[in-house]
Order: C-alpha cells, then sequence, then structure tokens
C-alpha cells in the first residue's frame, strides 16, 4: 500500500533530524568563520546539491556576503581571498572535485560540505562538514534513508545552509528580519 502525504512527511523530517544532528557543531563553526572571512564565496555542486547551493548564495548576498554560483555569466574571477564551498555528497562528483581542485590552484580556500570523509574531494578540501546522509557509494557510517536516492543529502543541504545563514546573521548583528530588504529583490 502506497504511503500517505503525512506519513512521508514525518518520515522525511525524521531523517533529516538525525542527519543534522549527526553534523559537528565545530565543523559549521569553521565553515561560518571561513564564510565571514572571505571577499567573495562561490558554491559549486551539480544536480539537486547544485539547487541547494544556490539557496545559500542567494541568502548569503542577502546578509552582505556577495556569492556567486559557478558558472553564472555574470561570476568574477575568484582569488586567493575567497572561498570555494564544493557540495558533493560522495565527494566524486566531477565537476566539484576538478572546480575545486582548480580553486585551489588559484589560492581560494576550499570547503567541503558532503557525506564522505574519504573522498577525492577531502585532501583538495581546507574544510569538511559532514553530512552523514547516503550517497550513491553507500558507505558505512550514513544515516539510513527510506528516501528516493540521495534526497536526504540535498535536503539537510538545504537546511544547514539556512542554519549557516541564520548563525552569519546573528555574528553580523543582522536580527531583525526586515534590515534585509534592501538586499532581497524586488523585480518580483
Amino acid at each position: 500500500m502506497p504511503r500517505e502525504y503525512r506519513a512521508c512527511t514525518r518520515l522525511i523530517l525524521r531523517e533529516m533530524e538525525a542527519a543534522l544532528d549527526a553534523v559537528d557543531p565545530a565543523q559549521v563553526d569553521a565553515l561560518v568563520d571561513a564564510v565571514l572571512a572571505a571577499d567573495q564565496v562561490f558554491v559549486v555542486g551539480v544536480g539537486r546539491v547544485l539547487l541547494s547551493l544556490q539557496a545559500f548564495a542567494k541568502r548569503l548576498n542577502h546578509l552582505g556576503v556577495r556569492a556567486w554560483c559557478v558558472g553564472e555569466t555574470a561570476e568574477p574571477a575568484i582569488t586567493d581571498r575567497d572561498l570555494l564551498v564544493a557540495g558533493s555528497g560522495s565527494g566524486e562528483s566531477l565537476v566539484p572535485v576538478v572546480l575545486a581542485r582548480k580553486a585551489r590552484d588559484l589560492g581560494a580556500r576550499v570547503a567541503h560540505i558532503g557525506s564522505n570523509p574519504h573522498s577525492s574531494l577531502a585532501p583538495v578540501a581546507h574544510l569538511f562538514v559532514r553530512i552523514p546522509a547516503p550517497t550513491r557509494l553507500r558507505r558505512p557510517g550514513e544515516t539510513p534513508s527510506a528516501q528516493i536516492m540521495t534526497s536526504l543529502f540535498e535536503q539537510a543541504l538545504l537546511v544547514l545552509g539556512d542554519a549557516v545563514a541564520l548563525m552569519i546573521a546573528e555574528r553580523k548583528g543582522l536580527d531583525d528580519p526586515d534590515a534585509l530588504r534592501g538586499a532581497h529583490a524586488n523585480l518580483e
């Protein structure tokens, strides 16, 4: 018998809570520090991971942090004062791995948000935030999930990005939600 809507949402929320509770707060603090120390933040990922990172980049811009999605038409050059956030659950996705290496060669810092601490991205990244959600590799230590493919990682990544944004807002003293309206898109 197919699951009904409420059963599905409860399952998803339980799984997200388990995955996010397993994230090391010290790793998240290091990511917040790296974002605040950077002149600009660039994000790279593929598929649904990229969609979660695009939301993160947009929120960073609302907070006064210049952020770009790699490949945007108006994307500027990355420099040694910038941060690349590479999202890949497996840490083996070709585009994030190659672009992380390139960014590091150009002197930028690299943060990897993923599930696999032993990936091809691991030796490239300056810092790692582990969301122990299932990857296509199905490695030990991944949070179990009954969801389709790698949905849990992508969902947890979106919420992690919002948590990081909230931490940055608090550190910058941007507690008033109306204070951010000036940076929000207004051609809507």
